[in-house]
Order: structure tokens, then sequence, then C-alpha cells
């Protein structure tokens, strides 16, 4: 075998054991991120540019949330639901139900939608079609 033929396999398994290794531990390393990432909702969050207030508590991948500043609105919701960056979470409002989604921007920060909101004609949903709010982290 050409002597430079053997440099390359030689080269070139040296990598692919590199590559092998980033890999599993970049995978260690989003298991563990991906199992933190629940924590990092627990604490209190303000709808930026308003005094609304919840406190969100998740265990066992079940977000809890609890009201703090409400502004005056009476809502209820169930137990929500946290996938990695990802949290849903059903609330009742004035005779309205909709699914709420949030998205982690980073861990001071999430990103809020209403991603459906029945009776589709009921004010607060056409209100609240394609709008979205910024919540940030205000206490852990």
């Amino acid at each position: 075998m050409a002597p430079y033929l053997v440099w390359v396999l030689v080269l070139g398994s040296k990598l692919f054991t590199m590559l092998i290794v980033l890999l599993l531990v970049g995978d260690i390393g989003s298991v563990r991120s991906q199992t933190q990432i629940p924590s990092v909702w627990n604490g209190e969050w303000v709808a930026e540019g308003t005094l609304f207030q919840i406190r969100v508590t998740v265990v066992n991948g079940l977000m809890k949330i609890d009201q703090i500043e409400s502004l005056g609105q009476v809502w209820s919701n169930e137990d929500g639901t946290v996938a990695d960056s990802n949290a849903s979470v059903i609330v009742n409002y004035a005779g309205a139900s909709g699914e709420i989604r949030a998205e982690l921007i980073d861990p001071e920060t999430a990103r809020v939608f209403v991603a459906s909101c029945t009776p589709d004609f009921m004010v607060v949903c056409v209100l609240s079609k394609e709008r979205q709010a910024i919540f940030r982290k205000v206490q852990h």
C-alpha cells in the first residue's frame, strides 16, 4: 500500500474517532440540557410592558401556573405540559377556551402566543389571533 494511502487511512480513522467522540459528548450534553430545561421555567414571569405576572412551577413535566397579578381578569387554567423549550397550557377566560403555547427564547425570556381559541366568534379569540407576548422572568 502506498505510504500516502496509509497516512490518509490513519488520519481518517483518527478524525472519524474524534468525530464520534464529539457527537457522543454533544448528545450527552444535549440530554443534560434537555433534562434541565423544565426547571428553567420555574419562577415568576411578567408580561413585558404590563404588570401581569404569573408563577410557574414544573414538576415531572407538568406545568402549574398561579396568578400573582392578573390585572382584574378572571381566568383559570389546566396543568400544562413541557417538552424541552416549549410549553402548552389550556386557559379559560370570558367564556372562551384556548391553548396557549410558550417557547423559551433564553432562560429569562419566553414568547407566548395563542395556538387555538374557541369559540372563534368570541371577541377575545378574534383579538388574540396572530398576537404574541414576551414574558420575562423576574424571580427564580
